[in-house]
């Protein structure tokens, strides 16, 4: 998504007993497909939490540190909504 941190996007997951999809404004980036009923390659079938999160630290894995000098972060949130 080239202007991921300039403008608002819309998230959205479409999980279904079959398969779980992913979009980003309404274009599908990936799905994952349920093979089988087996939780070690199917384990969503369990209680699950939302989280948002602003994950800092880059690919270094936290070797080398943090860059401060890009902090501090935000993540702007308009609305959340979960249906079932």
């Amino acid at each position: 998504v080239p202007d991921v941190s300039e403008t608002f996007h819309v998230y959205a997951i479409d999980w279904t007993r079959e398969r779980i999809r992913f979009f980003i404004d309404d274009r599908e980036y990936f799905q994952f497909a349920r093979e089988s009923d087996d939780p070690k390659v199917w384990p969503f079938d369990g209680p699950f939490h939302l989280l948002l999160n602003v994950a800092v630290g880059g690919n270094w894995g936290g070797q080398k540190g943090i860059d401060e000098s890009t902090l501090p972060y935000r993540m702007r949130v308009d609305y959340v909504r979960v249906y079932q």
